[in-house]
């Protein structure tokens, strides 16, 4: 029997569009990538959170939650802020 191939059904996306929850799911899976790269980019530099929180020029508890994946209520500026402090720019665009 030959193999078909192609798509079969709906993408991931789809459904998940089609549930209402796509736009919710992408923002967190986005904070997530963002948080575990910070995190990556301090232990790579030997960072400490109270040293990334001086960069910052922020609080230790506002970096925690920047850090913390499932913590969805981070600004862009803050988010900004973070990437400048670890020597990156943080990129967003619609596509």
């Amino acid at each position: 029997m030959k193999k078909i191939k192609g798509k079969i059904g709906s993408s991931f996306d789809d459904f998940l569009k089609e549930d209402g929850i796509y736009e919710e799911v992408t923002a967190r899976a986005i904070k997530r990538v963002i948080a575990r790269q910070l995190d990556a980019l301090m232990t790579k530099e030997g960072l400490t959170k109270t040293e990334l929180a001086k960069r910052m020029q922020t609080s230790r508890a506002q970096l925690d939650r920047v850090l913390d994946p499932e913590n969805e209520s981070v600004t862009l500026g803050t988010l900004t802020r973070a990437a400048h402090a670890v020597g990156r720019e943080l990129k967003l665009e619609l596509v």
